[in-house]
């Protein structure tokens, strides 16, 4: 489909890609891996026809669509979800819209998301309008640039499951490395300036590299002591008659002579946090814990009520759960950043908490410099001793002085991470820490984790991540916590263990269910008894209604959500009208509903 044959592209100084091929056919999977600044982005950008190569050439097959998805700065639209999603879409009918509906849904949207404005979304959710309506035009080549940024745990599985029946090519560039490996079935290395395809899984591109280095090093110290024997041959000879015509023989060698050149290694961060002041053993506490959000246009949505969770020092635990679960939420109250509606936060000995937001905004002051955020603290730290710790973040020389609004989102978070280092805590609190960052970032990250004596307690839609830290996974599910002891493959493993014990509990139920009695001519002679109490009895039959159809209806979201049926056009379509009916049949009775309690409304017919 696209073919790039030795393309030459520099800025300035700075040569990018030299002498650099790749190929990419129908349906192949790669992930685009290499360090900041080596030129991922404008590789993208050569084969979106953005950028032009100063040499060499890119050919595309004839008629092939290629969509991209960029890494953020979604565009703005005052159309809503839905119009959004389905905007430019050619052959617009019944099915594309279920469809797109559909993927919406799997990307975490819920159907009364789909006449939000677009413009009122946060940024990380406009980026999931800007995938769904990338995703449903299906490209015969997806570009995606760091896609899983600004997803979910839950919305991440949907995805690879949805990539994975994808039928186009994709080319993605990620820091995820089970992501990668679940999706891709090679690595292209862009490396020394140019691109090297590598089959396989992420940790066999590692070993690839690994065993090529040694065999580069290995040949240089060879080539190295050949070097030195053949100069000490020539220094000790030089003047001597008899050896002179072996002496220039030798000299034309080493002048001939391609040396080897060991590749400079990429400098990475280098991160340790420093050992804390010991808590005591109960290190936070939430007790009889109530926190509802008040919604425009919404009922308030309860989050918690009546909730206990404690802490201990030395856990690392992994919050997981659906999206509006609360996972966030009850960080923040951890980290004392919002506080419950009733019930109390109770910190333990000598504890003090260090809170890292997924959302960046309002963290960090525009106005100030990378050195003045990582100052403002009340240690009083040396300006110094900040500044080589910036160094080993990435911020070295005068990039100390760059605005913070300058920044990019890799950017944001190591200099998040020089806060926390700064005035450090024996509690840290993580929403999300690893987006934004590179893989080497990653790697260091988990590397000081690991060592960190303190309490951890994070979010993070990285599985590697999560399976690398976390003793405990707390799953969040309907305002309660259930605590799994083990990283995120042993929560899955009993989360699939527990659902079949379920599944095979409930039929052993069903078998043994006596016939169900009719009901109806008691219900009749109840009505024809107590005329008075009709309101109230039609008033909790609503209740039950609209609660039952609420449940269907998610039901029905999750079954048309799943990238198996995408396919099945008919059934994506039924799906997506038995949703609108009992959303129909919802806005009915809740209004019924209201004039009885009001005491408007006439008796149930």
């Amino acid at each position: 489909m696209i073919t790039l044959r030795n393309v030459y592209k520099s800025f300035s100084s700075q040569v990018l890609f030299e002498d650099a091929s790749l190929q990419i056919n129908e349906g192949e999977r790669f992930a685009l891996v290499g360090p900041n600044g080596a030129g991922k982005s404008t590789l993208f950008k050569m084969m979106l026809r953005a950028e032009e190569a100063d040499d060499g050439e890119i050919q595309f097959k004839k008629g092939v669509v290629v969509g991209y998805l960029p890494q953020e700065n979604a565009p703005v639209s005052d159309r809503t979800v839905i119009e959004e999603t389905l905007d430019g879409v050619e052959d617009y009918d019944g099915r594309i819209e279920a469809e797109g509906k559909a993927i919406l849904m799997g990307l975490g949207f819920k159907v009364a998301d789909f006449t939000r404005k677009v413009n009122t979304l946060s940024g990380g959710w406009a980026m999931r309008v800007a995938m769904g309506k990338l995703l449903l035009k299906k490209p015969d080549l997806l570009l995606l640039d760091e896609p899983t940024n600004h997803l979910d745990l839950d919305s991440l599985l949907w995805l690879e499951e949805y990539l994975h029946g994808y039928q186009g090519a994709i080319f993605v560039i990620s820091h995820d490395r089970d992501f990668i490996n679940k999706i891709c079935s090679a690595i292209v290395s862009l490396q020394d300036k140019t691109l090297r395809v590598y089959h396989g899984d992420y940790e066999n591109f590692l070993a690839q590299r690994r065993s090529e280095k040694e065999k580069i090093y290995s040949a240089w110290r060879l080539q190295q002591e050949e070097i030195a024997q053949m100069e000490d041959f020539i220094a000790r000879n030089r003047a001597r008659v008899s050896t002179a015509a072996r002496v220039q023989s030798m000299i034309k060698r080493l002048d001939k002579l391609e040396r080897i050149e060991l590749v400079q290694e990429v400098k990475t961060v280098k991160m340790r946090f420093p050992q804390p002041n010991r808590t005591g053993t109960n290190v936070l506490e939430l007790r009889n814990i109530s926190k509802v959000y008040n919604v425009p246009d919404h009922e308030p949505i309860t989050v918690y009520e009546g909730f206990d969770f404690q802490l201990q020092r030395g856990q690392k635990m992994a919050f997981v759960g659906h999206n509006g679960a609360g996972k966030s939420t009850l960080l923040k109250m951890l980290a004392g950043v919002i506080e419950p509606d009733s019930g109390e936060r109770v910190p333990g000995l000598n504890v003090k908490t260090g809170y890292f937001s997924q959302h960046r905004e309002g963290i960090l002051d525009p106005r100030k410099t990378v050195l003045q955020e990582a100052m403002d603290n009340d240690r009083l730290n040396p300006e110094l001793a900040v500044r080589t710790v910036l160094g080993t973040f990435l911020f070295p020389g005068d990039n100390v002085y760059k605005k913070t609004e300058v920044l990019s989102g890799g950017e944001k978070s190591r200099l998040m991470l020089v806060k926390l280092l700064m005035d450090p805590p024996n509690v840290i609190l993580m929403d999300e820490p690893t987006t934004h960052l590179d893989m080497a970032s990653v790697d260091a990250l988990i590397a000081a984790l690991k060592e960190f004596e303190g309490t951890l307690c994070f979010i993070s839609h990285d599985i590697y991540f999560i399976n690398a830290l976390a003793d405990s996974v707390v799953h969040i599910e309907q305002g309660k916590t259930t605590v799994y002891p083990g990283n995120y493959d042993y929560f899955r493993y009993r989360q699939n263990q527990l659902q079949a014990e379920n599944a095979g509990a409930r039929k052993k139920e069903e078998a043994k269910a006596p016939p169900k009695a009719d009901n109806s001519c008691y219900e009749e002679k109840k009505r024809q008894e107590a005329e008075a109490r009709k309101k109230t009895r039609r008033a909790e039959t609503l209740r039950k209604e609209i609660a039952y159809s609420r449940k269907t209806v998610e039901s029905l979201a999750a079954r048309m959500s799943a990238p198996e049926i995408h396919s099945d056009y008919k059934q994506v379509k039924e799906l997506g009208d038995k949703i609108t009916a009992l959303e129909t049949k919802i806005t009915s009775h809740t209004e019924e509903l209201k004039a009885l309690e009001s005491g408007e409304g006439a008796a149930a017919q």
